[in-house]
């Protein structure tokens, strides 16, 4: 790696981390990680699960957020949640000190039982792998998962129904990729076809295994 993540052995189950900014498509690569045999952790999927209603992760969010981020069946609207933190970046810090060590628990538990299953690769699909560090004693090498910014604006746009305005915002709310990628053990280009990006997730499959 070009910078120390820092290693953390499960017998001989290698822990990958695999992250990239909104819209570049981390999940469209794991699940082409996935069809190759790799086990894939969603960390966005658990952070769902820690701010169900009643859990202590959405107590505290909503003692700091207030109740006017609530759906009607108590859980979080998600959008109204994004509409706040993603304009200010001590609220934004704030929600993920709420939720970070929570989600790391449940990844930690995870790969336990991943490793008791002798399985040889899993893959931790997360936002901030280098942003909050938390899991740099989890993982033993990164993939960054790039896309130049006009693809990461229209897929936004598509995605969550906002305008390019509000698509900007949330992107320039994130550490910029090239950042990212000075942690990168592997970089993957998600900016054109699936077809080009799957032959680079099989190239780096094929080193994670050699």
């Amino acid at each position: 790696m070009k910078q120390n993540i820092g290693k953390l052995k499960y017998h001989e189950m290698k822990v990958i981390g695999l992250t990239g900014n909104m819209a570049c498509g981390k999940t469209v690569v794991a699940r082409m990680f996935e069809e190759l045999g790799a086990k894939i952790i969603d960390a966005d999927y658990i952070a769902r699960l820690v701010v169900e209603p009643g859990e202590p992760a959405w107590k505290d969010i909503l003692e700091k957020f207030g109740h006017e981020i609530l759906n009607p069946d108590k859980t979080i609207n998600r959008k109204k949640l994004g509409d706040v933190v993603f304009r200010d970046k001590e609220k934004r810090e704030e929600l993920n000190r709420i939720t970070h060590p929570r989600i790391i628990d449940k990844i930690k538990f995870m790969l336990e039982e991943y490793r008791k299953e002798n399985v040889k690769v899993v893959i931790v699909e997360a936002a901030l792998i280098v942003e909050r560090g938390g899991m740099k004693s989890i993982i033993s090498d990164l993939i960054v998962v790039t896309a130049d910014e006009e693809a990461q604006i229209k897929r936004l746009i598509e995605r969550d129904g906002i305008s390019r305005e509000e698509a900007l915002t949330r992107i320039k709310a994130q550490m910029p990729v090239s950042e990212k990628v000075k942690f990168a053990t592997y970089v993957i280009d998600n900016s054109r076809t699936l077809e080009e990006t799957r032959k680079q997730v099989e190239e780096v499959w094929k080193k994670i295994n050699a």
